[in-house]
């Protein structure tokens, strides 16, 4: 596998994960506030860590989030592409994915993450939209989202989410590289 390309913000560092995360992983990820709302389940273990970080986290595009001048994830950052994504998107495009830990909720951070993946992936990897995703009554997701300039698509009601056996509602964000330009051409 080749080195994933680390980016870098004023706070934080996105790097790829390694094995040795799996606690900082698991201390985060165990917390039932954060992996249900964002559609997955509630860490059990280490090792369950672990072997998310193997069969998932391992994967292009997947980074974690760290605070600069600190080891420890506090969070994760992904980029999926085309079909990789659920959202049927083309090559051209991608969805973006995040969770943070709750202890560092409401700092910016997030959308820290976000716009500098945002920028990788407009300046370098020449995408021409990105997508995200969030699941009716995840305030802080939708939030997250709109600091960044996304803006509604569409609503899917009653899917099917096989991760944690159930039906949610999500709503789909969206942002073209064009409108990412105009936003930060304004700041």
């Amino acid at each position: 596998m080749k080195m994933k390309k680390i980016l870098e913000t004023e706070r934080l560092i996105l790097r790829p994960w390694r094995s040795e995360d799996a606690p900082s992983l698991y201390k985060y990820a165990s917390d039932p506030k954060v992996g249900p709302i964002a559609g997955w389940p509630v860490h059990t273990s280490i090792k369950y860590s672990i072997e998310t970080i193997r069969d998932v986290f391992s994967n292009e595009g997947i980074y974690a989030i760290v605070q600069k001048g600190q080891e420890e994830p506090i969070g994760c950052i992904g980029l999926l592409r085309g079909e990789a994504s659920d959202f049927g998107i083309g090559s051209d495009e991608g969805e973006i994915a995040y969770w943070i830990g709750v202890p560092y909720w409401g700092k910016g951070l997030m959308p820290e993450a976000i716009r500098e993946l945002m920028r990788y992936c407009f300046e370098e990897l020449k995408l021409k939209a990105l997508w995200c995703g969030y699941f009716e009554g995840n305030e802080k997701s939708l939030r997250a989202q709109e600091k960044c300039g996304f803006e509604y698509n569409r609503t899917n009601y009653n899917k099917l989410w096989p991760l944690m056996d159930d039906i949610r509602t999500e709503v789909i964000t969206c942002i073209t590289k064009e409108k990412w330009l105009n936003n930060i051409s304004n700041k």
